[in-house]
């Protein structure tokens, strides 16, 4: 098991105790020091109360947790940010109505709202997209005239 998926398997219940999932853990060297980023999401979009109740969820397991060693680190948790794309189900329900830019595997490319959802994929604009014929799916930023 990596120190990536022994941390992740220490704090994913902490994590789903506070009705959220871990998207994702990395470690970085930070000068002498490392830099454990944790980004957790949930079918909502997460706010900073929320974020600070996951952070105490993890920070005493992990200063307690044996794989990082005596060096020191710095935890960083946060949420996915616009510039991550949509790789599951949960990331299209959660992204419902949003602008998409979607690239096909056969190299077309798509650009319309989210719209329902099903098992095997999703409604874009007028398009209905299987998730296996998806390379890559992006939130397009919109931004709103003065007045709107």
């Amino acid at each position: 098991m990596t120190i990536i998926e022994e941390i992740s398997a220490a704090i994913s219940p902490a994590i789903e105790s506070t009705g959220n999932v871990l998207e994702e853990v990395t470690l970085t060297p930070d000068g002498s020091s490392k830099l454990l980023t944790v980004i957790v999401d949930n079918e909502n979009h997460l706010n900073l109360d929320q974020v600070t109740v996951v952070t105490k969820a993890i920070s005493d397991l992990l200063d307690n947790l044996e794989v990082l060693g005596e060096s020191p680190f710095t935890l960083e948790v946060t949420t996915p940010g616009l510039d991550r794309p949509l790789t599951l189900p949960r990331h299209w329900k959660k992204n419902h109505g949003r602008l998409v830019s979607v690239d096909l595997t056969d190299g077309s490319k798509i650009l319309g709202r989210v719209g329902e959802l099903s098992d095997s994929g999703v409604a874009v604009g007028d398009s209905s997209i299987d998730f296996a014929d998806i390379k890559r799916a992006m939130v397009e930023i919109e931004f709103k005239k003065v007045g709107e």
